[in-house]
């Protein structure tokens, strides 16, 4: 065997750098906690140790073994370390994917310790359960606890042993709220030393990203993870055609339309032809040049970045090329070399119809600022029973606006959009048009905000149809109570159950069936002019129609005559809506017409 043989055996049998997410809700301090790692990498080591991609930063396995002292053996480990992806556009990382699942390969997702969870944690546990992505929990700022006296640097159980019995057991407090909170949420959790099967139990890290303590475990804790569960995963041809995601796409200086990649397989290199997922299918193009950020030190030079010929999985790269302005954040990247081009257009058409939301003909209009938290989108709308009538990746644009103007119903003249901007000339299209736009970065408050507003239609709706409708109304003419026998009769009623209102007509039950005696043709309540009055109350009233004596009479009960039209709408619709004893009153009038004739008012 030669040995380019040999190097390529090896390349093609090499372990990629797991990719890990750091997620979490707004304030708890991711950022902090990537700068923290990125900053104390580059302080423990020579600057170069750790190398800045685009939209990832690559913590090899010396460094993370210096960062963690006795915790991490480099020699225990095969794999080069770790690349960390700092989440652009806040939290919309959770829900890019690779391959049908989530493009991390293991997440952090980071709580406050004195804060607990919060909406935005809730959300990332979902996604990150929904695509089975294994994760780890950083119970951060512990040196906020009252009294805490802060060991920079150190791992956790150190620390904690130096600190005062109340310190330690304000910290236990909180560290076991954040488990129970799990356990709400349906994972088993516990402190990560006591966790012996990761597969099954969530382990929790206690850590600060400011004083670095617990920084150490954190570290030992992923690396011994993927080393553990995901070696096989890791195992990818270096040398091979690249396959990534689409991060973000934007337009650079004297590049044009470029795009942010994280490659997770293969390589890319500076001539490839490659096809990416774009807004109208996928897009076949040639790299003119792949750019890495300049390191720090340079960054004051004019030119942000540095060309290079070739980058390998995983990493995070900016590729520049002809025709990327459909591009879509969140779609699939593959490198074409000695494949057939078909083939692979074929590969990125099929995970794009993956992701297809189906939609229908009538329904809400949905944007998201990608790929998969479109997806992530859809899937809360499917569980809410909403319909989509358009879904798509981008800000929210004018033909938006008028695709959604379209809908028959109000509660679908709607825009949901997720973690997107409002183009300009989208927005006076919004004020002039009947269409509302809801906008929140956690799905499920965009999901509910929507749905309140359903509700209030609805509510508003039925308020309308029960103003028109007839209400059912039993009632009966008191003793001593007429006041005038005919010509309008005037007499004292007792309301027994239901709504009596004024201008219905009256009748009277005889056997099974209604005879008419007359129209209300006013009510009044000690003395004053009333439009109704509810159960339980006594009222005058003027009938127009029967006279006193003959008709009617004191005791009898007389009923407000409900058209079998009304009848069955209250009964099929409006039964939620109105009160217990118009729903008696409706139930018992109901009772006698299908005595005669069962199938009355169905």
């Amino acid at each position: 065997m030669s040995d380019t043989d040999a190097a390529s055996t090896a390349e093609s049998n090499a372990l990629r750098t797991p990719i890990v997410a750091v997620l979490g809700h707004v304030d708890h301090g991711k950022t902090t906690l990537l700068d923290t790692i990125r900053g104390s990498a580059v302080s423990e080591g020579e600057a170069g140790a750790i190398t800045q991609h685009i939209g990832a930063t690559a913590v090899p396995l010396e460094t993370v073994s210096e960062m963690a002292g006795d915790l991490v053996d480099p020699t225990d480990f095969d794999l080069p370390g770790l690349l960390f992806i700092d989440t652009p556009g806040h939290h919309s990382f959770t829900t890019l994917r690779s391959r049908g699942g989530a493009l991390a390969d293991i997440a952090v997702v980071v709580v406050d310790v004195n804060d607990g969870f919060q909406p935005q944690t809730i959300e990332a546990l979902e996604i990150l359960q929904r695509t089975g992505t294994p994760f780890v929990v950083a119970a951060n700022k512990i040196d906020t606890t009252p009294g805490w006296n802060p060991n920079d640097g150190r791992p956790i159980q150190e620390t904690y042993e130096k600190q005062s019995q109340n310190a330690k057991s304000r910290l236990d407090e909180n560290l076991y709220e954040i488990i129970g909170d799990l356990s709400d949420e349906g994972f088993s959790a516990d402190l990560y030393w006591r966790v012996q099967n990761f597969t099954k139990n969530v382990g929790v890290v206690p850590l600060s990203a400011i004083t670095s303590e617990g920084i150490p475990d954190l570290l030992a804790v992923l690396m011994g993870l993927s080393q553990r569960y995901m070696k096989e995963q890791m195992a990818v041809d270096v040398s091979g055609p690249g396959a990534g995601t689409v991060l973000e796409v934007k337009d650079e200086r004297g590049f044009g339309a470029t795009v942010d990649v994280v490659l997770y397989d293969g390589s890319v290199r500076a001539d490839d032809e490659i096809v990416v997922g774009g807004i109208d299918g996928p897009i076949v193009t040639e790299v003119r040049a792949l750019l890495q950020p300049r390191p720090n030190a340079e960054i004051r030079v004019e030119k942000r970045f540095d060309k290079v010929e070739e980058v390998r999985a995983a990493a995070g790269i900016k590729i520049a090329a002809p025709e990327l302005d459909d591009a879509m954040a969140g779609a699939p990247i593959r490198v074409v070399r000695d494949r057939d081009l078909d083939d692979v257009i074929e590969e990125v058409e099929s995970e794009l119809a993956e992701i297809q939301v189906s939609t229908e003909e009538e329904g809400v209009v949905v944007k998201a600022d990608t790929l998969g938290s479109l997806e992530a989108m859809a899937n809360a709308l499917r569980e809410a029973e909403v319909p989509i009538l358009r879904a798509e990746v981008g800000d929210v644009a004018p033909r938006d606006v008028a695709v959604a103007s379209t809908a028959n119903e109000e509660k679908h003249r709607v825009i949901l959009g997720f973690n997107v901007d409002v183009l300009s000339n989208a927005e006076s299209e919004l004020d002039e048009s009947e269409v509302r736009l809801f906008e929140d970065d956690v799905i499920y408050q965009l999901v509910e905000g929507y749905e309140g507003y359903v509700d209030e239609i609805e509510r508003a709706q039925q308020e309308t149809v029960l103003d028109k409708i007839v209400r059912p109304c039993r009632f009966r003419i008191l003793e001593d109570h007429v006041f005038r026998q005919s010509d309008p009769a005037v007499v004292g009623v007792e309301v027994l159950s239901g709504t009596l209102k004024n201008n219905q007509n009256v009748v009277k039950w005889e056997g099974n069936e209604t005879t008419r005696v007359g129209q209300l043709s006013g009510i009044q309540e000690q003395g004053e002019d009333v439009s109704e009055a509810r159960a339980g109350t006594r009222v005058s009233v003027a009938i127009d129609g029967p006279t006193v004596g003959r008709q009617i009479d004191e005791g009898d009960e007389l009923w407000i005559d409900l058209p079998e039209k009304h009848a069955k709408i209250l009964e099929q619709e409006l039964a939620d809506d109105i009160p217990a004893d118009e729903l008696e009153a409706l139930t018992s009038y109901l009772d006698k017409h299908r005595k005669r004739d069962p199938f009355w008012g169905k």
